[in-house]
């Protein structure tokens, strides 16, 4: 991708007590979906919770569309424009699959929202991920794809230009993700820039154009997907360096 980069991690570190969850963590991102794979406890979410305000870094920067947002909070953060997704969906329960996507759509993005225009927008996001049909049900009746598809309508409700998507594919059937992937790929076509961290490798290879691997809190490759597949540090990371040898 060519242009100004849209989010910089530069030389990012988060220590928990002695030990580093991200170590010296540094990419430029300039749109398009990029991929960020790794084992479990390589780092991933807490790289995802330092970019959106959770957790504020021990070390570095981040820069999104050229403004430093490494010392605000979450609410600030999406507000200007990032987004995220949990790999377990938590919605209001309580409350309908239509109002929990309004409810983003009226507080979570820079503008407030009427009630007529949010009930518009939400529709319109239920639609795209495939959930108009359980619009006026509770969330709580939905199963755990659907929980996923939820997550990302509320998500894009909140106006991003930019949507962190957190394993949403974990636990889910293989035609599942299949439907998961395609629903990706369309989000970006909308005209929003994803970054999708994911452990089910496979899924990333077939969507993104560019994969990051971290291993134990350090960016070990960077490149696309195929050449990310064949280093011999990644797949030394997966399979262990028996394999490799």
């Amino acid at each position: 991708m060519s242009g100004e980069a849209i989010l910089e991690v530069e030389g990012v570190s988060k220590y928990f007590g002695g030990l580093a969850a991200l170590d010296d963590v540094s990419f430029k991102y300039r749109g398009g979906i990029m991929g960020i794979i790794g084992p479990n406890g390589a780092g991933k979410t807490t790289l995802f919770n330092v970019i959106t305000g959770v957790y504020k870094p021990n070390r570095g920067r981040i820069i999104f569309m050229g403004r430093d947002i490494t010392n605000l909070p979450p609410h600030r953060i999406v507000k200007m424009g990032i987004a995220r997704t949990f790999q377990i969906p938590r919605p209001f329960s309580r409350e309908t699959v239509l109002e929990n996507v309004m409810a983003s759509a009226i507080y979570g993005g820079e503008g407030l929202l009427g009630v007529e225009e949010a009930e518009r927008e939400a529709e319109r996001l239920l639609k795209l991920v495939g959930l108009s049909e359980k619009a006026s049900v509770r969330a709580e009746s939905l199963n755990i794809f659907e929980r996923k598809l939820l997550g990302l309508a509320r998500a894009l409700a909140t106006r991003p230009r930019l949507l962190l998507i957190d394993e949403i594919v974990a636990g889910l059937t293989p035609g599942e993700v299949d439907r998961m992937i395609e629903l990706i790929k369309a989000i970006r076509g909308e005209g929003v820039e994803v970054i999708w961290m994911e452990h089910v490798v496979r899924a990333i290879v077939r969507a993104a154009e560019r994969v990051i691997v971290l291993h134990h809190g350090r960016l070990i490759a960077d490149g696309r997907p195929e050449e990310v597949a064949s280093n011999p540090k990644v797949i030394e990371a997966y399979l262990g360096e028996g394999y490799v040898a």
